[in-house]
């Protein structure tokens, strides 16, 4: 662990053969940086990136398995005294500086429950059957804060031990069986080992906003078919509704479109 700076975002993000997740971490570094220019932002990333928009480019500090299972590694790479991890396909749609002083209540914060672009909690549980099921806490890791701590660094192991020994862990679920490693599953067995209250808040906030289909009772997996979006330098609408909290958009290929608007609405302040 390398502390270089008190506090900043950090984005894991590593391309695949399929998916260039380096741009959308791009795409995200650049939404954060319309609210808050001198924000540092680091990328975690196997792949050459050379970019300003990164304060910081952070190589894995140990042996990479490749996507989820290398989420553990974020608590020792991260440059930051206070981390805010955030997941690469997101923008950022208001200021969130204030989420800092509300962090505090906790050495880990995971966000808990995700929306649909009305700012409404879905009642479609498709996507949490196993949670559910479990009775385990909704979190999503898509927003996670943590600071340099004990707790912290107890959460991470644990999460590491629950990805390296899945086959085991998986075991203890209810139907999980055929149940993969996700990041969501793992955060949330470790949630509830350490206790859910010390590592959530009262509010549940921040939430995300969800673009899965299931969430916005759309029939085409790809939402942009049928709903309308619009980007300004000051908000960021859904079918003419402005989205107030983080942007999961899901489809990673939206990357493409949103960057060159990025790109002219920095260039413009």
């Amino acid at each position: 662990m390398n502390i270089e700076a008190e506090q900043g975002y950090l984005i894991l993000a590593s391309n695949t053969e399929d998916t260039d997740y380096v741009q959308c971490a791009r795409v995200l570094a650049k939404s954060i940086k319309v609210f808050h220019p001198d924000a540092n932002v680091a990328i975690l990333t196997n792949d050459e990136v050379n970019d300003e928009i990164f304060d910081y480019v952070v190589r894995f500090p140990y042996d990479t398995k490749g996507g989820w299972l290398d989420d553990w590694q974020v608590f020792a790479a991260s440059p930051f005294r206070e981390t805010i991890k955030l997941e690469a396909d997101m923008i950022i749609t208001t200021p969130i500086d204030h989420w800092w002083t509300m962090f505090r209540h906790r050495d880990v914060v995971l966000s808990t429950g995700a929306m649909d672009f009305y700012s409404t909690a879905s009642p479609d549980r498709y996507y949490r059957k196993i949670f559910d099921l479990n009775h385990l806490p909704d979190v999503y890791n898509a927003i996670t804060y943590w600071r340099v701590s004990h707790q912290a660094q107890d959460f991470f192991n644990l999460v590491q031990n629950i990805f390296n020994n899945w086959e085991v862990f998986k075991t203890t679920l209810n139907g999980g069986a055929k149940e993969e490693a996700s990041t969501d599953v793992v955060y949330a067995m470790a949630a509830s080992l350490m206790g859910v209250e010390n590592v959530t808040l009262p509010s549940s906030y921040p939430k995300i906003v969800h673009m899965k289909p299931k969430i916005l009772g759309t029939t085409a997996e790809d939402w942009r078919k049928e709903l309308v979006w619009e980007l300004s330098d000051k908000d960021f609408r859904i079918n003419t509704v402005t989205q107030i909290y983080p942007v999961h958009y899901h489809i990673k290929e939206f990357a493409k479109e949103l960057e060159p608007l990025y790109d002219d609405i920095l260039g413009s302040t």
